[in-house]
């Protein structure tokens, strides 16, 4: 699906960048990881050589323009293009204390940090696909972005910064024939973040995950899998039609109040009406 397309992913080293990376070369992309810690993003892309994939690596801070433009420089001598762009950096965020209770700075921290190296890479990303008249930009998002979410700090409205970003630069550059899209998420419990904290709290992350699970309309949380697939469709002339919006994945969790349905309960209901 992806074939002599090039995409530049920025956190490639984390797990699901890494996800991403190896699901896009998979579909035959070349794929150029970048990262602040070159060990990681090196294991990366010794694992989709390994599969038969292409892969280079350079250390780069997705903060730093200068790094990101002349990263981008050298990714079109030695490539030809930019195809695709996909920022995956994480930034710290303080969660899980009321916003009444929380300062300025651990409010806007995320909301500064999250907003300002994805502008970086899109708009690095997006002057050379003006020109090559083609490319995709994606992004990445979770749960708050699409509804009211208690206890979430500035990562909420950081989410929701983002997408509108992706909508409006969409607006822009769909007229040089370039898509801006951005991928919401319900967060994957087999990724790095989650396992750490399964690590460290079986019991506690035991009942979040439940209730997280009971919040969505499929009973289940997205894995990381489900959204490498997503990013493929979207960067793959099958999704040529798709710009300036947000694709949800959250297994429907931003869609109503799901944790009031059961299987169960839908079962017994059901025998009832019949009867």
């Amino acid at each position: 699906m992806l074939q002599n397309k090039n995409a530049v992913i920025y956190g490639a080293g984390g797990s699901l960048g890494g996800a991403v990376a190896k699901a896009l070369a998979a579909a035959g992309a070349r794929v150029f990881l970048t990262g602040r810690t070159l060990s990681s993003v090196q294991k990366i892309a010794d694992e989709i050589i390994a599969a038969g994939g292409r892969a280079e690596v350079e250390q780069i801070d997705a903060f730093n323009e200068t790094a990101i433009n002349d990263h981008l420089q050298k990714m079109v001598q030695q490539a030809g293009s930019v195809d695709i762009s996909f920022n995956t950096t994480a930034s710290k965020v303080v969660q899980n204390i009321p916003l009444t209770s929380m300062s300025v700075d651990d409010f806007i921290t995320p909301l500064t940090l999250m907003t300002q190296t994805r502008f970086l890479t899109a708009i690095a990303a997006g002057k050379i696909m003006m020109q090559q008249r083609s490319g995709v930009i994606l992004s990445l998002t979770t749960t708050p972005g699409g509804i009211g979410y208690p206890y979430t700090g500035g990562f909420a409205p950081a989410c929701t910064a983002i997408e509108t970003l992706a909508q409006n630069l969409g607006s822009e550059l769909g007229v040089y024939g370039v898509r801006v899209v951005n991928i919401r998420s319900g967060g994957s419990p087999d990724s790095k973040v989650f396992k750490d904290a399964i690590e460290q709290m079986p019991h506690e992350m035991e009942q979040v995950l439940t209730k997280m699970k009971s919040d969505t309309m499929l009973k289940k949380m997205p894995l990381m899998q489900d959204i490498a697939h997503v990013a493929v469709f979207l960067c793959s002339d099958l999704a040529a039609g798709i710009t300036g919006v947000t694709v949800d994945v959250t297994c429907g969790t931003t869609a109503g109040l799901n944790y009031r349905v059961d299987a169960e309960r839908g079962e017994k209901e059901g025998k009832v009406l019949a009867s």
